[in-house]
Formats: structure tokens, C-alpha cells, sequence
């Protein structure tokens, strides 16, 4: 069996082709080898197993040659930051949205190719649910929007309750919650979902819409400042400088192993299962702990900077339930926090990186003060 992974090149989509091929499958990835990521540079840790198509998603003549011959589809391949994401609109929108379409056009137009696709998996996001889940005491699970600049201001970090403006205590985030997209990035993202389910089940063809949480793990871009937070803290501690945490560093998020992320890529190929499913831990860490951690991993004397700043846009608490995708996937993380950050840190401490933080933060706030 031939799949096409984009993407395949970068942090999910490199070890997600190690593993299919660990697994016997034949693997083509198409990937542009973004400088945002890579710096123009094909990385070292490509499988020289699998066959390469160095091409861009927003091109449909490369959509062409990548889908020839192929059984199965892992589509991956995106920009992925939702701070940048809010000044470069027409990108994110451009690369993510019109290069997940890209491959449907093909689709329309090439019944040869269309007939031997047996199943298509693509990457969503976390971020299309916008603010968390909660529970309130009076009304039970209630869906917040965003938290206003006036709350904020007043260094009142905890969510409330939509409806009687009670305090609410988090809650996981199942597959049903209402999405608010309030990012451009978060937008794209289910633009691709929609776009994948929608043509999947027009086209007859299994599709799977995997909600990735925080994914970290080795061969994330320590060059990257808009990557994860978990690779941007390990490149402020590498340089010896303090890892910045807005409002008060208590907010909490679900952290996941890029491994257990493969392999849930592997298990969504092979399933007979359709549909969208959180790929999660189900088990909330504090942006602080994850610095407090990492600082302790790298053995470094440097101490987080909790600015109590915030930034408009940014959710107080997500973390997923993963129930659904246990149940009708199997699927079933393998690392806690502890031990996936271990194994991030002992690849990173032989990384190069460079600490692009304070220039991303610089641009933008030239478009949000």
C-alpha cells in the first residue's frame, strides 16, 4: 500500500513516515521544505526509505504528480501559528484552505486517480474550539467565549460564567463542543477538516479529521518562534534567557508526545472508523510547570518570567477528551508529561537554536498593541 504523507518532511510528518514504514508501507511524501521551519534546508532525518516530491500544496500540478498511483492520503502538511496567523491572513489562508482544496480539485478532475484513494487522514487543530470547556456550579457545562481586554486588564485570568458570571472550572473538551475559530489559523484548519469530510463523503472515500492538542517532541524547530511553546521555552533556555509566560502562567493545556501523535495517524489510516476525533493525553499541564520542567531538564539556572501581560485572542484552558478516539480507534497515548519531556529535552540538548522569541513578539505587536 502507497501513501502520500504531506508534509512528510516536517516535525509530525517525518515521524509519522518512520513509522509507516516501519510498518511495511510504501511512503511518497510532498513537502516545499518551508524556511519558516527549516530554514531552506532539507533536514537530516529524512527516511531514505520513502520517495520525496519536493513540491507546494497551493500548486495543483504538484497536487497531480503526488497523488498518482497512491492508495492513501495522510495530509499534513500546513503553516501552523496562530499569533502569525492574525497579521498574515491571506497566507494562512492561502497555504492551508485553498492547498487543502487544491487536492480535492484534483480529485473532481482525475477520476483514475480519485478511484484508488482507500482512505483519506488530515491534521486539524485544537485551536478551531477556541476557549475551553467548563463547568458551572448553576449550569453545568457552559462554552465561554473569549475573555474581553476589559477583564484582562484587571489581571481577572479566570474564566466565567457566560451566563450568571460565576467563576467555572474547566473541563475536557469532547468532540460535540461548538467550535468559535478565533484565530485565521483555527479558521484554516477547519477549513481543511470540512473541506476533507465534506468531499470525503461526496466521493465515497473514509476520512478521518484528527484535532491534534500541544504536540511536541524531537525534530520541533528550535529556530521557530512560532512553533510550540514547549520548543520556544527550550530555545530561550538553551540561550540562557528566561521563558516568557503571559498572565500569570497558571493556564493549562494538553501536552502530546509527536510519537503518540504518529501513531495515531497510523491507527486513523487503518481503521474503519470515519469521522473527528481529539488527539490528546486527556490530562492538563500549566504552561509553568512545562517552563519549571524544562528548566530543571536542561539544567539551567534561569527562572521563568511570569509578565502577568496577556494577548487579545489567547484561551485561558483547553484540554481534550479522548474517550471517542480510545473507543472506536484504540487509541492510547504512551507518554506522560514527565517522560515526554525527557526524551524532548535529551534530542534537544544537541540541537542548535536560536532564540527568535523577542523579534516574533516585536512584529506582533506592531499589529497588536
Amino acid at each position: 500500500m502507497r501513501v502520500l504523507v504531506t508534509g512528510g518532511a516536517g516535525f509530525i510528518g517525518s515521524h509519522t513516515v518512520d513509522l509507516l514504514i516501519e510498518k511495511g508501507y510504501q511512503v511518497r511524501v510532498l513537502d516545499n521544505i518551508e524556511p519558516q521551519v527549516h530554514g531552506g534546508n532539507k533536514p537530516k532525518y529524512l527516511n531514505p526509505k520513502a520517495e520525496y516530491l519536493f513540491g507546494d500544496i497551493t500548486n495543483k500540478g504538484d497536487w497531480l504528480k503526488a497523488l498518482e498511483e497512491v492508495d492513501a492520503v495522510i495530509h499534513l502538511a500546513a503553516i501552523v501559528s496562530v499569533s502569525q496567523s492574525m497579521y498574515q491572513p491571506v497566507r494562512y489562508l492561502t497555504v492551508n484552505s485553498i492547498g487543502t482544496a487544491n487536492m480535492y480539485e484534483v480529485l473532481l478532475e482525475k477520476e483514475e486517480i480519485r478511484s484508488k484513494i482507500k482512505r483519506i487522514v488530515v491534521a486539524s487543530s485544537k485551536s478551531i474550539y477556541g476557549e475551553g470547556a467548563y463547568v458551572c456550579k448553576t449550569h453545568g457545562i457552559v462554552y465561554p467565549g473569549l475573555r474581553t481586554r476589559e477583564q484582562l486588564m484587571k489581571k481577572d485570568w479566570e474564566v466565567h460564567c457566560p451566563y450568571c458570571k460565576e467563576y467555572v472550572k474547566p473541563t475536557a473538551i469532547v468532540e460535540e463542543k461548538p467550535v468559535q475559530n478565533l484565530s485565521t489559523y483555527a479558521l484554516s484548519k477547519y477549513d481543511t477538516e470540512r473541506i476533507a469530510v465534506n468531499f470525503g463523503f461526496a466521493f465515497k472515500i473514509p476520512t478521518v479529521a484528527l484535532r491534534y492538542f500541544n504536540v511536541y517532541g524531537p525534530r520541533q524547530s528550535l529556530n521557530n518562534p512560532y512553533t510550540g511553546v514547549v520548543a520556544i521555552f527550550s530555545s530561550r533556555i538553551k540561550n540562557n534567557n528566561p521563558p516568557i509566560i503571559f498572565e500569570d502562567g497558571r493556564q493549562m493545556r494538553d501536552f502530546i508526545y509527536v510519537e503518540d501523535v504518529a501513531k495515531a495517524n497510523l491507527l486513523a489510516l487503518e481503521s474503519e472508523k470515519e469521522g473527528v476525533y481529539n488527539v490528546g493525553t486527556g490530562k492538563p499541564s500549566s504552561i509553568l510547570e512545562v517552563a519549571e520542567t524544562l528548566i530543571r531538564l536542561f539544567s539551567s539556572n534561569v527562572e521563568p518570567k511570569i509578565t502577568e501581560e496577556f494577548r487579545i485572542g489567547d484561551n485561558r484552558h483547553d484540554f481534550a477528551d479522548i474517550s471517542k478516539i480510545k473507543r472506536e480507534i484504540g487509541f492510547e497515548p504512551k507518554y506522560d508529561l514527565k517522560h515526554g519531556l525527557e526524551k524532548f529535552v535529551k534530542w534537544g540538548e544537541s540541537q542548535e537554536a536560536k532564540d527568535m522569541f523577542d523579534r516574533a513578539e516585536e512584529e506582533r505587536r506592531k499589529y497588536f498593541k
